[in-house]
């Protein structure tokens, strides 16, 4: 059966929230946003699929560890990869491993298939996903660079390339996705070739409630001198770091925005710092390409918070790139100047597409 003949149930749980979508063909049929972590979802979640009629159930699966590189479809082998992969992703695995299991019992008979984040990154190239760690611990413990957000970055590649009008084969992008959880990825040809999450998803530029990447010495020496406890140290840099830990108020960048406008100086420091180290990020992975044919902003913030988009792109100069940038953000488009040395492109996040897609391609 084609993607376009069949009804797919997308369940993608974030920490914070849960979304559905009912998709057919690349047409959302039906839609909804629990804003509950999916742990407190479970209600409304199965409410929601109670009402549907569908072909197959995808689901985002954020972390797919060693085992799991492409989408599959649910077995007993994938639920054991699926439980493996909880502690590298704690915020996020086990929801999904919890609406799965709830959601094959509402839906025996209907195929199920998980769908990791870290597949668009799997083949990153060995330079960029190596840790110069000890060799022993690389090969007894599977220490490498997995990147995530990869169905966002899919669907943001293949989208640059229909508004560029170029073959994605011949495109090198930067694409960075900003959202709650944030990240960054240098794509030559389709293929991710660089990124800035790595064994976890709190590597890297700063993000709403996580840290992204700080020194680990400074880690060490909090856990050393007992200012902190292991469990005081993960809560913190999980959920009382980034835009919300130099804000002290909010992790919400549209709050933020308003507040800086307002005089708020705290958090107009907070918003300097997240777009100074998305910069930062952006130019690391710029490194991997052989030059910057476009970026690309998706996640919500990439798409809706045009006062960050242009703070970025207008301090990365050093790349070509100028700002002056559309505010516009009603549709995909090349939000730059039409003379601009590098386009810069706004992609609205549609991970359900790609989830969809993702799906049909295995059954």
């Amino acid at each position: 059966m084609a993607l376009a003949d069949m009804r797919i149930l997308t369940v993608n749980p974030g920490s914070g929230s849960v979304r559905l979508h009912v998709v057919e063909g690349e047409e959302v049929l039906d839609a909804v946003e629990i804003g509950k972590p999916p742990g407190d979802a479970v209600d409304e979640v199965l409410s929601f699929v109670d009402r549907q009629e569908v072909d197959a159930v995808a689901h985002r699966l954020v972390h797919g560890g060693p085992v799991l590189t492409s989408p599959s479809v649910v077995s007993a082998s994938v639920r054991e990869a699926i439980d493996a992969a909880k502690s590298l992703a704690p915020e996020h695995v086990p929801s999904t491993e919890a609406l799965l299991n709830r959601l094959t019992d509402l839906l025996p008979d209907t195929p199920h298939v998980v769908c990791p984040d870290t597949a668009f990154h799997h083949d990153l190239p060995e330079i960029a996903r190596t840790y110069p760690l000890p060799a022993r611990w690389r090969e007894r413990w599977g220490l490498r660079r997995y990147g995530f957000h990869g169905l966002s970055f899919a669907w943001a590649v293949r989208r640059a390339s229909e508004l560029l009008g170029r073959s994605v084969d011949g495109l090198n992008l930067l694409v960075a996705h900003l959202s709650g959880g944030s990240s960054v990825c240098a794509v030559a040809g389709g293929r991710s070739v660089d990124t800035s999450m790595g064994f976890t998803p709190l590597e890297g530029t700063m993000m709403a409630k996580r840290s992204g990447s700080v020194d680990p010495g400074m880690l060490l020496w909090l856990l050393r001198e007992g200012h902190v406890s292991l469990d005081e140290l993960e809560d913190g840099l999980y959920h009382h770091s980034g835009l919300l830990g130099l804000s002290g108020t909010s992790d919400d960048t549209r709050e933020l925005v308003r507040a800086a406008q307002a005089g708020d100086v705290n958090a107009r420091f907070a918003m300097a710092v997240f777009e100074h180290r998305t910069r930062r990020e952006l130019a690391a992975v710029a490194a991997s390409l052989p030059r910057v044919d476009a970026l690309v902003f998706t996640g919500d913030i990439g798409w809706n918070q045009p006062e960050a988009a242009e703070a970025i792109a207008s301090g990365l100069g050093v790349l070509g790139l100028r700002g002056g940038l559309s505010r516009t953000r009603t549709h995909d488009a090349v939000i730059s100047d039409r003379n601009a040395p590098v386009p810069v492109l706004t992609v609205q996040s549609r991970e359900e597409l790609s989830l969809a897609a993702a799906a049909a391609t295995v059954l």
